[in-house]
């Protein structure tokens, strides 16, 4: 009999469901993506995301379910993100979870977001991902860990400010480019040299930890577009070639700092597999040089599916791990919102 299980995701601006099967083949899946709420903020608005999760949630797994073709009392289990995340919009899905799982009767299992992109690398793969060296590139989390397995984690080193794909949508938005900006950096990035502006590699050089800081390379952008003077970003007015030079020139700096420090990472532990998942995850820049250099050095790199990269339910099947060893939250079951960084996570 095929084992069943319904994963909730809404730690930021995506409302997800899914329905998995312990192979990881996805039965039916939904996503409501928010960037219309958004856009005239040029990034999200916790309250809104929140908001828009209270009126997406119910219709977004109903559509799972429905695409899926199961019942509810084929289910094993209901799965949801707890943590990290926005506070408001990870309670709309834990409280959906458990109203399900009441009314249902089915068992609710919490799980680590941060995990879970991870773990979306080896969906549809037959052999084990694990043990790797598991690199989260979002807009919120740039971390490094030294992953045993699944649920067994040491951290390595992540951001001490910035998360990389903030730092581009934030330049993103310096540049007057439509949110989400990342994607937008960097197809506007294609037409630029990268070569062309010096900006800085914050940490790079510094072997002696695995951190990552992007919020002095924001500012040397800012600076290079408008100098100390001028705070209205209405006076910058760049020529397309420049504006696409900035582009290129920022999106290199920040690929030579995360690959670099993946590299260091992979040096320090000797591990011999890197594993990628989140947002950034997709970009084509970060993707091509991260391979080179793993290769490079003899070191195997698996990304996450493009379609798996931002936020989604499917990674939900990280829960399996906890499911199959008979782990099970109760009712109880709370919210952590900030960034979990102990020593070990399990």
């Amino acid at each position: 009999m095929t084992r069943l299980l319904l994963a909730i995701e809404s730690t930021c601006d995506e409302t997800a469901a899914a329905v998995i099967t312990r192979d990881g083949q996805i039965l039916g899946q939904s996503i409501a993506t928010q960037e219309d709420l958004h856009q005239r903020f040029s990034g999200v608005v916790p309250e809104i995301a929140a908001r828009a999760h209270l009126e997406r949630m119910i219709p977004v797994v109903d559509s799972a379910i429905k695409q899926s073709g199961v019942q509810p009392k084929d289910l094993e289990a209901i799965a949801v993100a707890t943590h990290p995340g926005l506070p408001g919009s990870l309670i709309v899905g834990l409280a959906t979870a458990k109203g399900l799982a009441l009314a249902w009767q089915k068992p609710i299992v919490g799980i680590n977001h941060v995990q879970a992109h991870i773990y979306a690398c080896g969906l549809g793969r037959s052999t084990s991902i694990y043990p790797c060296i598991g690199f989260v590139v979002s807009g919120g989390h740039t971390s490094l860990y030294k992953c045993e397995t699944a649920m067994d984690w040491e951290y390595l080193g992540g951001t001490i400010d910035d998360a990389a794909g903030e730092c581009f949508d934030k330049v993103a938005v310096m540049l007057g480019l439509p949110f989400p900006g990342g994607p937008e950096l960097s197809k506007l990035a294609k037409t630029g040299d990268p070569k062309s502006i010096a900006f800085p590699r914050p940490l790079l050089d510094d072997k002696s930890r695995l951190e990552f800081s992007f919020s002095g390379l924001k500012t040397a952008v800012r600076y290079h577009l408008a100098g100390t003077g001028k705070q209205d970003w209405n006076e910058i007015d760049l020529a397309p070639q420049d504006k696409a030079n900035v582009a290129a020139s920022f999106e290199q700096a920040v690929v030579d700092c995360l690959v670099g420090k993946c590299m260091q990472a992979v040096r320090r532990t000797g591990l011999q597999r890197v594993c990628v998942g989140g947002g950034v995850a997709a970009n084509s820049v970060f993707r091509s040089q991260l391979q080179s250099a793993c290769e490079a050095m003899g070191c195997e790199v698996i990304f996450a599916p493009r379609e798996l990269c931002t936020d989604n339910a499917a990674m939900g099947a990280l829960a399996w791990e906890r499911i199959d060893r008979g782990d099970f939250d109760d009712l109880t079951l709370d919210v952590q919102p900030g960034l979990i960084r102990p020593s070990k996570l399990k």
